[in-house]
């Protein structure tokens, strides 16, 4: 009876505790989540990291439904369950905020910051409203909802990887298998429990809400093309493809410059401007690259596109598959060059202003 005793203690000790510092502990766990997250990509093979990804989605799903049955009295209270419940809502965070770190980071390096701002927008408010919304985060409709979105971030991120595709129709089957998911995540657990029942109305309202918006982000191109990331992009006098490389002729910048937004470049008014991007793609993934060259009217005010240059890549090279592109007749101005793929989806931009001289500055070459 005393040992008994002493447990009971340990526990209501570490839950007053728990619930002392719960404000702190779970946006904690998220961070963590997102920190280790972050750290695995840039370590382990991309595989492997799907394989952490998905135990993470389980890890995920496994504890909304532990808290909730533990909380009707569909688990046996005992020495073990108790503590369990206890770590649930941690786990839980901690897999949210691994799930989303990688949504986040993918689509962070797969997408231009200009143009897919309000995705990333609502990743960031996801990953902070843990705390500020934490009593909401208890009510099963935003839990599920909140899970469906990582469910199906999740499904966007793995099945280009596995299918080698970045057509519409791998997106539209990726969407398509999250449904299927949730459906039978939410059919199984209303079995169970009454407040899933009674709340299964909103619960499809939500994530018929959630599959709504993220098709909306996909077709307007506000969703970068995963799994393809830009890794490099310049703009130069010139590019010559070699056997061992790529050789730039670029001009001489001080330091400071190397670190500013934007890029001058001095050209004489004949010459040509050539843009040179890198791009990751995983292997067996053949596809096409475009640079889209738009002019700042100051007229107008308004970017016009000037030209439309594309070139094929082949996936499976760390570094990245490298092409460019070359124009000739510049306007002095501002210009920019999106790198899209033939649906038009932003991969990054390249910023850069035209100024003509009558001397050119001093050129050098460099290998890339």
């Amino acid at each position: 009876m005393k040992e008994h005793i002493k447990r009971l203690t340990r526990y209501d000790q570490l839950r007053a505790l728990y619930e002392d510092y719960e404000r702190w502990l779970l946006p904690a766990a998220l961070l963590v989540g997102v920190v280790v997250d972050f750290i695995t990509f840039r370590s382990i093979e991309i595989d492997t990291a799907f394989v952490l990804l998905t135990v993470h989605a389980v890890l995920a799903g496994t504890s909304i439904a532990y808290v909730n049955l533990y909380g009707v009295g569909r688990v046996p209270k005992n020495k073990v369950t108790r503590y369990v419940r206890l770590a649930s809502p941690l786990v839980m965070q901690f897999s949210f905020g691994a799930l989303l770190g990688a949504s986040f980071i993918f689509y962070w390096f797969s997408g231009s910051l200009s143009v897919s701002w309000p995705l990333m927008l609502l990743l960031a408010f996801l990953m902070v409203s843990n705390e500020t919304l934490r009593d909401y985060y208890r009510e099963p409709v935003v839990q599920v909802g909140v899970y469906y979105f990582v469910l199906l971030s999740f499904f966007i991120l793995a099945l280009p990887y596995a299918l080698n595709s970045i057509s519409a129709w791998t997106f539209v089957l990726s969407g398509l298998l999250s449904l299927v998911v949730i459906w039978l995540y939410v059919t199984v657990l209303s079995r169970t429990l009454k407040r899933f029942r009674k709340r299964r109305a909103n619960m499809a309202l939500v994530v018929a809400s959630i599959f709504g918006i993220m098709n909306l982000f996909y077709f307007l191109n506000i969703i970068p093309p995963i799994p393809l990331s830009l890794t490099e992009a310049g703009v130069y006098h010139s590019v010559e493809r070699q056997s061992n490389g790529y050789v730039v002729e670029d001009e001489r910048r001080g330091l400071v410059d190397r670190f500013l937004p934007g890029t001058t470049i001095h050209i004489l008014p004949s010459d040509q401007v050539a843009v040179l991007t890198s791009i990751f793609a995983p292997a067996n993934l053949n596809t096409r690259i475009v640079h889209s060259w738009q002019y700042h009217n100051p007229v107008t005010g308004k970017w016009e596109q000037r030209d439309e240059l594309s070139f094929g890549i082949a996936g499976g090279r760390q570094e990245g598959y490298r092409g460019y592109s070359r124009k000739s007749r510049m306007d002095p101005g501002r210009w920019r060059v999106d790198v899209e793929t033939t649906r038009g989806q932003v991969l990054g931009r390249v910023t850069f202003t035209v100024e003509h001289v009558e001397d050119l500055p001093e050129l050098f070459l460099e290998l890339k």
